[in-house]
């Protein structure tokens, strides 16, 4: 009988030194970052009040890597503007599980092709999947903006250019759709290949 491995343990004290329970060292926030990149589950807490403070934490991660110089941005500008509005917002609630569920899609799909290249041309092949993962990303971000028209719907003061009547929203649903066909046929061709 298989038993899920429980995370790892980290404590934040109050000088923001990280302690990882399970190794008995003090750990970085890159340390952390590798831990995610490795498939390693964590759950930080705070040492004093004993609160889970993991969100937190992996948001510090995330800051740094954008910031990092000569670093490669993940969130385009008009990604984290179209998020930022949904805090408060009525659609502020599906925002989390959307996300959730559009990243898994988007990892299970970057494995499928990793594993297809991989196999047909050797590691070589990864600079075709740069494209097909700068193409995906393109597609999340207008994925997002089908949701902006809601996002400013019925708010009073808010600039109304940005809301769409439902022919709008209904039109960037059928380009939306459009664009995964292609990507579909995309992944097709790179299949036969």
């Amino acid at each position: 009988m298989a038993t899920e491995k429980q995370p790892i343990i980290i404590k934040k004290y109050a000088n923001r030194r990280l302690y990882h329970t399970g190794a008995s060292t003090y750990v970085t926030l890159e340390d952390l970052g590798t831990m995610v990149k490795a498939g390693e589950d964590f759950l930080v807490y705070d040492a004093k009040s004993g609160e889970d403070i993991t969100r937190s934490v992996l948001t510090q991660i995330i800051f740094e890597q954008e910031n990092k110089e000569g670093g490669q941005n993940l969130l385009p500008v008009t990604f984290l503007r179209q998020l930022i509005r949904f805090y408060g917002d009525s659609m502020q609630a599906m925002v989390p599980s959307y996300l959730e569920h559009s990243m898994s899609l988007f990892t299970n799909e970057q494995e499928k092709i990793r594993a297809q290249m991989s196999e047909t041309f050797g590691p070589k092949a990864f600079m075709a999947l740069d494209e097909q993962v700068r193409s995906n990303m393109q597609m999340f971000t207008e994925a997002m903006k089908v949701f902006t028209p809601f996002a400013n719907k019925g708010s009073a003061g808010k600039d109304d250019s940005e809301g769409q009547s439902g022919t709008g929203a209904e039109a960037d649903i059928d380009s939306l759709k459009a664009q995964m066909a292609e990507m579909q046929a995309r992944l097709n061709e790179l299949a036969k290949k």
